[in-house]
């Protein structure tokens, strides 16, 4: 008898393209098929199955609370209960904007849309108004959401199919996104001096988090923020994942680095849908109605995702809860490094604060070249068995896995426990 897992995606495989609403929830990276989650708690999923596991997706970075957070899901219905959408203005989004102005010293105005994508395509149309450029500068293996600009030598979903590139995007419109490679100052000093005439923006993750974790190097972020200085063009920021992850602001907080742009999602809306993009003002201004750059959305600053990610963010803006979430993910880490070890298994792991990846590789990760040479299958083992024993780990090697304040020093034990019988489980080498 099929699994109700089984049967769900037996039955969405014929109503849904795939089976699934995002590439890498089908597990193809990790030669499984789908779990379909029926709730969550705190640190765990449980599968329509009944099968708990604990959590370390985390719905691909905002729950940084643990899931249904009584905080957090008071706020949703408290908001619920006087309406879920008004397409006007409301209490809540001002509210939201203030907490990241005054987080972000880079931000003096902010825009809410409704997905990250929505925000990094809204700040390159609008970098492109204020400079009056065309072309921008991307780092192959960031993965800046779906929009046409960005699909050139993309990360998440993409390095795990193989894909270059999406079919669907004329081939014109991809001379106007330029390729540098992360980590690598004189790849973006090269495209400025071929075209430093037409260059609006570079956009990049301050901490790359779509090709697994890839830390920048010493240097390579101010680099970034000097050269575009130089040539007039815009610096964006893509914090959609680091935003709020690693500290009260984003990575630009810790390196003392003010982008000109900054796009943000994912944590700022406490696990529902949402996205912003914020810069300096005389930059905002350029947005409709006070400008003329158009971006409209009718579910932006929506009441409950706004409630939501105003509760969380009280929540973090207390410091000592990134002490605890770094400390419990170090254990993690450090556990995990000495087990790998002791079963002859060659790895890097990186790790910054509560994110870290495991990349089957036997040299150090820091740009998409070293990424691309992790070995897939290996890692699609590991997970399996993992998740055979109730562990729930991205779905693909080039994904970054989180911790939430939920995970319990109880949950870091069970993990490296189920970590040491997974390496049992795995084939032997040739």
């Amino acid at each position: 008898m099929l699994s109700s897992s089984k049967q769900l995606f037996s039955q969405a495989q014929g109503l849904i393209p795939g089976g699934v609403n995002s590439p890498v929830r089908a597990f193809k990276a990790v030669g499984s098929d789908p779990l379909f989650i029926d709730r969550a708690e705190g640190s765990k999923v449980i599968d329509v199955d009944g099968n708990s596991y604990i959590d370390y997706v985390c719905s691909w970075g905002p729950l940084i609370l643990g899931h249904a957070h009584p905080e957090v899901i008071k706020a949703i219905a408290a908001a619920a209960l006087k309406g879920t959408s008004y397409g006007a203005p409301c209490r809540q989004e001002v509210e939201m904007a203030s907490m990241i102005c005054e987080a972000f010293p880079s931000i003096e105005k902010v825009r809410m849309v409704n997905s990250g994508t929505e925000a990094t395509m809204s700040a390159i149309r609008l970098a492109r108004a204020f400079t009056g450029k065309n072309k921008i500068i991307k780092f192959e293996g960031c993965y800046h959401g779906h929009a046409d600009a960005f699909l050139i030598k993309a990360g998440s979903g993409l390095l795990t199919a193989g894909v270059p590139t999406s079919p669907g995007i004329p081939p014109e419109w991809t001379a106007y996104t330029l390729i540098a490679r992360y980590n690598d100052l004189q790849s973006v000093r090269t495209l400025f001096e071929e075209h430093h005439e037409d260059i609006a923006a570079v956009i990049v993750e301050p901490i790359a988090g779509n090709m697994g974790l890839v830390l920048p190097e010493p240097h390579f972020l101010q680099g970034l923020r000097d050269i575009t200085t130089q040539y007039n063009s815009l610096l964006i920021f893509d914090e959609v994942i680091t935003g709020f992850r690693l500290t009260y602001g984003g990575y630009q907080n810790i390196a003392g680095i003010k982008p000109d742009l900054t796009t943000l999602g994912k944590i700022i809306g406490g696990g529902l849908p949402v996205g912003a993009y914020g810069g300096r003002q005389e930059i905002m201004d350029l947005i409709a109605p006070q400008g003329p750059v158009y971006q409209a959305g009718t579910l932006s600053g929506n009441p409950l995702a706004m409630a939501a990610g105003v509760a969380t963010l009280r929540m973090l803006k207390e410091g000592h809860i990134y002490h605890i979430l770094e400390q419990r993910c170090l254990k993690l880490v450090k556990g995990l490094a000495g087990l790998f070890a002791d079963a002859g298994e060659k790895v890097c792991i990186n790790h910054l604060g509560s994110m870290f990846s495991v990349f089957f590789n036997d040299s150090e990760v820091n740009h998409y070249e070293t990424v691309m040479r992790s070995d897939t299958e290996r890692y699609a083992a590991f997970f399996r068995a993992m998740l055979q024993l109730g562990v729930y780990l991205p779905p693909a090697q080039f994904e970054t896995a989180f911790v939430s304040l939920a995970h319990e020093e109880e949950d870091i034990d069970r993990t490296l426990e189920r970590a040491r019988q997974a390496l049992e489980m795995l084939p032997k080498r040739g």
